[in-house]
């Protein structure tokens, strides 16, 4: 049993008034939509953490450059997830689910509201000011 608390990243991926999103296909919050993202691994920075997540999640190379937030996720399990800004730079074209991710696409920013998404995740983004009030 996981409790923690870890330490996580995520990457905000704007492109064409559209974010890059996943449908989450392993637990926590298994079929829920939310950021690309995952583990920090032992000896990994932060950045090169949320560049390799995004790429194993969805195929798309990513520059990773300043930190957007933190989120903290109580529960059974104990996450502290650092989100950075990133940019598409290359990889697949077009986003394709892989390792941990159901479904891997972009998504327009206002649809997110009308995705079930992990808890607190428009509101996040929101208060990030990456989707609009």
């Amino acid at each position: 049993m996981k409790r923690g608390p870890f330490v996580g990243v995520g990457c905000v991926v704007v492109r064409d008034r559209a974010l890059l999103m996943v449908r989450r296909g392993k637990e926590p919050a298994k079929g829920l939509w939310s950021l690309p993202g995952g583990q920090l691994e032992h000896g990994e920075s932060l950045a090169d953490a949320a560049a390799r997540e995004v790429l194993e999640e969805t195929g798309l190379k990513v520059k990773v450059s300043d930190l957007l937030g933190v989120y903290e996720a109580l529960g059974d399990t104990h996450y502290v997830v650092l989100d950075y800004i990133g940019e598409a730079v290359g990889g697949a074209a077009e986003p394709t689910a892989g390792e941990d991710a159901a479904e891997a696409r972009w998504v327009p920013l206002e649809e997110i509201s009308t995705l079930d998404c992990t808890p607190r995740l428009s509101e996040t983004l929101t208060a990030w000011k990456v989707l609009p009030k």
